[in-house]
This record gives structure tokens, C-alpha cells and sequence, in this order.
């Protein structure tokens, strides 16, 4: 088949390692392009990827008729800008996640693909890793029971960035209302409907606690699936230490695994505990980029659709309502 020619808007950190290569070694696809606004960087990115084309305007490679199918990966106040002029373009697009900075913009970025009749899909690649497919199946078997609650805990400490007073996007509360936790909570909390299904309820309270920045640093909320399954969490980025674990329990057991690193999954009943230790792949897309090319290709629908990221859009604007 002739390959799928994706191009790239902002080829920054997140394309370097673990998105960018994804596209070009996966079967089926070309990366064709690459833009950013700076001539200079873009260049330089294609030279050492080996791109054989670069642009440093969105407009040239959206509508260039070499380019089949666009990744945005540009900060989240900028994905709308960039998605409806691919939908205008009438190719599939996959923004990075967050989907967008409010549910709002994500609604209008899903009714732009329906009404071109195109695909939309967005970057929440650990629905795809081998690591939370083994949660899945283990809950699909029942193998804990049916499930009551989902907790998770993340800290981090301040990084230098934020002790030194340099500006990041995503502490930017006009960009990223709950810095850190819009960020990197979003990943989880789209991983766990994977697993248990959509929210209907969701509330939390949050605070900037350190001063640093403009957005929010500190954040607490609790949640119910549809299924009646109860959710609690607690992410604060001021902490002595780094944390990162969830726990599900069920009736007859427990899972323990981590979000963000790589630390064994286990599996705890009456009867058993069995701990697995699964590694994530070089390019950490690598199976989300191959999934997009079978639901292109007429094969299984993707698992990280615009609907699914939207609705952990409307889950996380609940709990930051309150302060």
C-alpha cells in the first residue's frame, strides 16, 4: 500500500524520542514533514531525523497535497488554532494531550472532524502500552473481583525551572489552569475511564500553594464512574519526595501499578499476589502510532479517540471549578 504521509506542527521535546520516531518506523507510514515557526530549528530537526521536508508555516504544510495526515504537538492553547484548519484540509489529524484548555474547545474541535468526515485522535498513547493493557485484561477477568475504588497519588518535588522563576507553558494558568496536574493528571485520569468507563461525577479542590508560578500546584478530587465504581486522587508538585501510585481495589483483591514509572504491576488477592514487570518500548508512541494505522487502514478503531479525551476535558474543568 502506499504509505500515509504524516507531517508534524511543532517539532519540539515531545517528537524527538517519543513520538517523532514512532511515525517513521512504524509500517504503512512516512514522515514527510516537520514545521515550527523558528526556519532555523525546524531545519535542524529534519537534517538530524532525517525529515526530507520542513516548513515554518502550519498553513504550507497542512494544505501541501504530499501531506495525508497531520500530529499537532504544539502547547494545548494552540491546538484548536491548528486542528480546525486541518479539518478544513479534510485529513486525519492527532492532537497531543491535553486535547485542549477547556471542554469547550474540545466540542467544537470534535463537531469540525465529524462535519469533514475525518478522524480525530489525541496522544493519550498509555491507553495502547502493554503495561495497562495487562490492567485491563486482569479487571476484564475479574481477576480482583468487581471493582469499588480507584485511588491515586502523585508528587513531585519543584523542579529547577520553577525554583528559578522560568516561564513553562505549563505553569501558565492562561494556558494551564492546574499546571502540573493539567499536564500529567490528564494521562491517568483518560487511562483510568480506559479501564472503568466514563465519569459522570467529578469534583476536587485545588490551590497554588508555593508562590511560584501563576498556576494552581496543589490539587485533591474525588469522582464516580457510571458504573458506581467511587475514584479519590491527590497531586501536588511542592512535595519533599516523588510519588506515584494507584491502587484499585476490588471485592476480591487489589492492583497496585504506577502511571509514570516503570515499577512492577501487582496483582494481590486472598489467594495469590503475582508481580509483573513490563518495560515501556524505546519510543514510547510506538503502539499508539501503530494502532493509528490500523484504524486507518480499515482495522480496529483507536482506543484514544477526540470523544474519550473530551470527556477527560469535562472531568478535570469539574474538579479545578472550585478553589
Amino acid at each position: 500500500m502506499t504509505p500515509i504521509r504524516w507531517g508534524i506542527i511543532g517539532c519540539g521535546a515531545v517528537t524527538e524520542k517519543k513520538s517523532g520516531p514512532a511515525y517513521q518506523h512504524t509500517p504503512g507510514f512516512e514522515l514527510a514533514a516537520v514545521m515550527r515557526r523558528d526556519a532555523a530549528l525546524a531545519a535542524d530537526y529534519a537534517q538530524r531525523h532525517g525529515v526530507p521536508r520542513w516548513f515554518s508555516d502550519a498553513d504550507a504544510l497542512i494544505n501541501d497535497a504530499d501531506i495525508d495526515a497531520v500530529y499537532i504537538a504544539t502547547p494545548p492553547d494552540s491546538h484548536l488554532h491548528y486542528a480546525l484548519k486541518v479539518a478544513r484540509a479534510g485529513k486525519p489529524c492527532c492532537v497531543e494531550k491535553p486535547m485542549a484548555p477547556s471542554h469547550d474547545q474540545c466540542l467544537q474541535m470534535l463537531a469540525a472532524f465529524e462535519a469533514a468526515g475525518q478522524p480525530l485522535f489525541v496522544a493519550y498513547y498509555r491507553r495502547s502500552l502493554p503495561r495497562f493493557e495487562q490492567v485491563r485484561q486482569w479487571l476484564a477477568e475479574g481477576r480482583i473481583g468487581t471493582p469499588r475504588h480507584i485511588h491515586w497519588q502523585l508528587a513531585r518535588t519543584p523542579g529547577p525551572d520553577d525554583l528559578q522563576g522560568r516561564y513553562r507553558w505549563r505553569t501558565d494558568a492562561r494556558i494551564a489552569p492546574g499546571g502540573y496536574f493539567d499536564d500529567l493528571a490528564s494521562h491517568g485520569l483518560n487511562l483510568f475511564s480506559h479501564f472503568l468507563g466514563e465519569v459522570d461525577q467529578a469534583a476536587g479542590s485545588s490551590a497554588n500553594q508555593q508562590g511560584l508560578y501563576s498556576a494552581r500546584d496543589a490539587v485533591a478530587a474525588s469522582w464516580r464512574y457510571h458504573s458506581g465504581v467511587t475514584g479519590s486522587g491527590s497531586w501536588h508538585f511542592g512535595s519533599f519526595e516523588r510519588a506515584d501510585r494507584v491502587e484499585i481495589t476490588g471485592s476480591a483483591g487489589k492492583i497496585v501499578f504506577s502511571v509514570f514509572e516503570e515499577q512492577p504491576l501487582v496483582l494481590s488477592t486472598a489467594h495469590e499476589r503475582l508481580e509483573l514487570d513490563i518495560p515501556n518500548p524505546a519510543h514510547i508512541q510506538q503502539y499508539h502510532v501503530a494502532r493509528l494505522h490500523e484504524h486507518l487502514r480499515g482495522g480496529a478503531p483507536h482506543p484514544s479517540c477526540g470523544a474519550s479525551a473530551a470527556r477527560t476535558a469535562w472531568m478535570m474543568e469539574a474538579i479545578l471549578q472550585h478553589r
